[in-house]
């Protein structure tokens, strides 16, 4: 089996130190996603497959931004990841290392340090872990993490989706085609154009709709043979 190529998501706002470690990277046979801030670090998440990330911590303005970035990917994305900073005060490091990181190199590092790192976080990290457990959805003008087994169906609304739960509704700003690729294919299921249901909710069905609680989900005619398929 060849080796397939590690995606690395470089986050580094230095443009000098970004250029340099990708260099040394890409030499080392990984293809390099590059972002300067955690916008588009979390812009390059949702849409592309990154093995394992870099995270600068001192992104610019945003003081400690590659700590957030590392929150997430320890929760949402579970992606392996190491911090790079010039700073080691003791609060910063108690900070990052809150967000198990696999390494945590202070600058100037050394070339064979970084790669070394990045190769063991790939090894330690095996593939199965990377099912998405929760969600970052809103909760009115908060972010929240739902658990997606706590999901029982998606509903398109505008430029949203809305995520109805047990008790509540939650909201997040993607689409039926995104969600579907981060939750698990064996448990949720497109029934129509604008809606997604957990098969683990659904209570009866017929050709036309979906029981999922109290709520009647309808099916469209280009997604019946898959709703037949939830109960064989």
């Amino acid at each position: 089996m060849g080796m397939e190529t590690q995606t690395i998501l470089l986050v580094e706002d230095d443009f000098l130190n970004r250029r340099l470690s990708k260099k040394i990277l890409a030499e080392n046979g990984y293809h390099i996603l590059e972002a300067k801030n955690a916008t588009k670090a979390f812009e390059i998440l949702r849409k592309e497959q990154v093995s394992i990330a870099i995270l600068d911590i001192n992104l610019g303005e945003e003081k400690h931004g590659g700590i957030s970035i590392g929150h997430e990917l320890q929760y949402t994305y579970k992606i392996p990841f190491l911090y790079l900073t010039a700073y080691d005060t003791t609060d910063i490091v108690t900070k990052a290392v809150a967000t198990s990181p696999h390494a945590y190199l202070t600058k100037p590092y050394k070339n064979i340090d970084l790669l070394t790192s990045v190769a063991l976080a790939l090894r330690q990290h095996s593939p199965q872990e990377a099912t998405v457990a929760t969600l970052q959805v809103k909760d009115g003008e908060f972010y929240v993490r739902l658990p997606v087994a706590d999901i029982c169906y998606i509903e398109a609304d505008g430029n949203y989706l809305l995520f109805h739960a047990d008790t509540k509704v939650y909201k997040s700003r993607t689409t039926i085609k995104q969600i579907l690729e981060e939750l698990p294919a064996d448990t949720f299921i497109q029934t129509h154009r604008a809606f997604v249901v957990n098969k683990r909710k659904v209570n009866k069905f017929n050709v036309k709709n979906l029981i999922v609680g109290n709520e009647i989900i309808p099916v469209s005619k280009f997604y019946i043979d898959d709703i037949a398929a939830i109960w064989q």
